[in-house]
């Protein structure tokens, strides 16, 4: 009888532990449904219905509307075009010269990079900046202008001939910008544009070839992408190699190691290396052997 209550006392007890259970992993599994729900909307709330609209997509390979027109820092009538020289890859930047913070990181970042670049401006690569609100001048590009050509500041360069400060119509900007994938949005309530930052590198001839994301760009990128849009015009023998080691990932935006390539290279050289020290040592057993037979 007591071996019977002893049955029933356990079976009771596990049993309640097991409806416990059960209960504890219900009540679990619907906090965590409601965590999920509460931080996607709270993901959704988090982010103002401006930036919902703007981002970057990539035009790879599509040719950009070069016979769009605008006005240079003089106030004169440009085309797009003009600036697309044979030769020399263009660096394309969308911004606005009245920004309050985005825009001027997006310039720093471009100077940054082109003062680590033993290109130069005007000679080796041009960089085209275009404004996308209709409103702004020519003379607030030539202010802004004037301020990135002091902080290139290389000697012998005239980077003034080659960086390029742009503002237009409405018409033009948005022809531009669907063209090269920028989407950027005016908010009404802070009187300010919502847009993403990145650049592009595109070819003499007007083609996207390169996309970089952010406020910052690898100088060895920048170079890299540039080589590749000038069809190898510009760049030293070394700088071929090196780019033959590296791949052009456009999800990121950067260029990574490509290790088949690098081991071939890397083959190569050892075979060459080789090759070279064989030769000069059958040059020295040879020198060797004469001296022996002259003695």
């Amino acid at each position: 009888m007591r071996r019977k209550k002893k049955q029933l006392l356990a079976g009771g007890i596990s049993g309640g532990s097991f409806g416990r259970n059960r209960i504890g992993r219900s009540a679990l599994a619907l906090v965590n449904l409601l965590f999920a729900v509460c931080s996607a909307q709270a993901q959704q709330i988090a982010v103002p219905a401006p930036l919902r609209e703007v981002g970057i997509d990539q035009r790879l390979d599509e040719t950009l509307p070069l016979d769009l027109q605008f006005r240079d820092e003089r106030g004169a009538t440009v085309r797009l075009g003009d600036y697309f020289r044979e030769g020399r890859p263009v660096v394309v930047s969308l911004v606005y010269y009245d920004c309050p913070m985005l825009c001027t990181l997006i310039l720093n970042g471009m100077v940054k990079s082109f003062r680590a670049l033993n290109f130069d401006i005007g000679k080796h690569y041009e960089v085209v900046s275009v404004s996308i609100d209709p409103r702004e001048t020519p003379s607030l590009a030539t202010k802004k202008k004037k301020l990135y050509i002091n902080k290139y500041a290389r000697a012998g360069v005239d980077a003034a001939a080659g960086w390029h400060f742009l503002t237009g119509d409405e018409k033009s900007i948005k022809r531009l910008a669907e063209a090269v994938g920028f989407r950027y949005t005016y908010d009404q309530k802070s009187g300010q544009y919502a847009h993403a930052s990145g650049i592009m590198v595109a070819t003499p001839r007007g083609k996207l070839a390169r996309y970089f994301y952010g406020i910052e760009y690898s100088s060895r990128d920048l170079r890299f992408a540039m080589m590749e849009a000038s069809e190898n015009r510009i760049g030293s023998p070394v700088d071929q190699v090196l780019l033959y080691c590296f791949h052009y990932d456009p999800a990121t935006g950067r260029y990574s190691l490509a290790v088949l390539n690098t081991l071939r290279v890397a083959g190569t050289a050892t075979v060459l290396l080789l090759g070279f020290f064989v030769l000069i040592s059958l040059r020295r057993e040879k020198r060797k052997r004469v001296q022996e037979v002259r003695t």
